[in-house]
């Protein structure tokens, strides 16, 4: 991995490629890898998000493979993240994840997936108050994956307890959540309470969070915690249309916004991360900013130098 280029944490497909395809080729995810690297984008973490189970493990299964056997992909890929299935199921909190594949976390379902991914599965994003125990969090942070909270209405004492058995990272803070909160006591504020405790990612598309929001949580969060990530759909870098995630088709707007079919919530990004460096750039972030948050604390997040 080049020591200057980008890192993305959560990437679900680009460049018309979707990484949730049951038909996902090799050919198309070295697109990917090719793409990622002309956009400055050293590795990413391919993203599975809620399927049925044996679903999930296919396609871990496929990646991972790839990632041990192609060097290019390994160069690209530089590891997995499993988003679900063990997420809020609640209207809102599921964002668009299929509520039907949701499950609660268990260790059981947890290894299947690790052991699908082959070693390369280096994030898991689940709902503390769905973990029981936290026994899930506390045997991922055992197997040295990192461990993030996410589509979740986790209490402040979960989220604690949560942090206790080795919660690491609160992911894309501000989504996977109701549009409509109440108004002092809801997971964006129990999560920014934690902030000294918890690396958090935001997807900067100027959509997912409104500038004014986005300036809002760069300020609070503290400098070291703050991971950009992009979210990216198959649609990242390719404009207006209709586009594939997973078994659902999300539609892309002239603004760049991606619509679940339902039009109340978005579905990942369009957005790739240069266009999110232009996006951090017209709030005032400054050059060595925007480093430290879309590539050395990533990076520093899930191990890498």
């Amino acid at each position: 991995m080049s020591s200057r280029g980008w890192v993305d944490l959560q990437v679900n497909g680009y460049a018309g490629v979707d990484f949730n395809s049951d038909d996902l080729t090799l050919e198309q995810t070295l697109t990917v890898c090719r793409r990622l690297k002309a956009d400055g984008v050293a590795g990413i973490l391919a993203t599975v998000i809620t399927a049925p189970l044996d679903r999930m493990i296919a396609r871990l299964a496929k990646l991972a493979g790839w990632i041990d056997e192609i060097p290019e992909v390994a160069a690209g890929l530089i590891g997995l993240h499993v988003e679900g299935p063990f997420i809020n199921p609640q209207i809102g909190f599921v964002g668009a994840h299929p509520a039907d594949a949701v499950l609660p976390a268990t260790v059981d379902a947890t290894s299947r997936l690790l052991e699908a991914g082959k070693g390369h599965v280096r994030v898991l994003t689940l709902a503390p108050e769905f973990d029981a125990g936290f026994a899930t969090t506390r045997h991922l942070h055992e197997q040295g994956v990192v461990v993030a909270a996410g589509h979740s209405d986790a209490s402040l004492d979960q989220l604690r307890g949560a942090i206790d058995a080795g919660l690491k990272l609160y992911t894309h803070l501000g989504n996977g959540c109701p549009a409509v909160l109440p108004r002092h006591d809801n997971i964006i504020q129990r999560v920014l309470s934690l902030a000294d405790s918890l690396a958090i990612s935001l997807i900067a598309d100027g959509h997912h969070l409104p500038r004014l929001a986005l300036s809002n949580f760069l300020r609070w969060i503290p400098d070291e915690n703050i991971i950009v990530v992009s979210d990216a759909i198959s649609a990242a870098g390719l404009g207006p249309g209709d586009y594939r995630l997973g078994n659902q088709t999300v539609h892309v707007d002239q603004a760049g916004a991606c619509w679940a079919a339902d039009r109340i919530h978005f579905a990942g990004s369009a957005a790739t991360l240069p266009q999110m460096h232009q996006v951090l750039k017209s709030i005032g972030a400054d050059e060595a900013q925007i480093d430290r948050w879309l590539r050395a604390n990533p990076a520093r997040l899930i191990g890498l130098r």
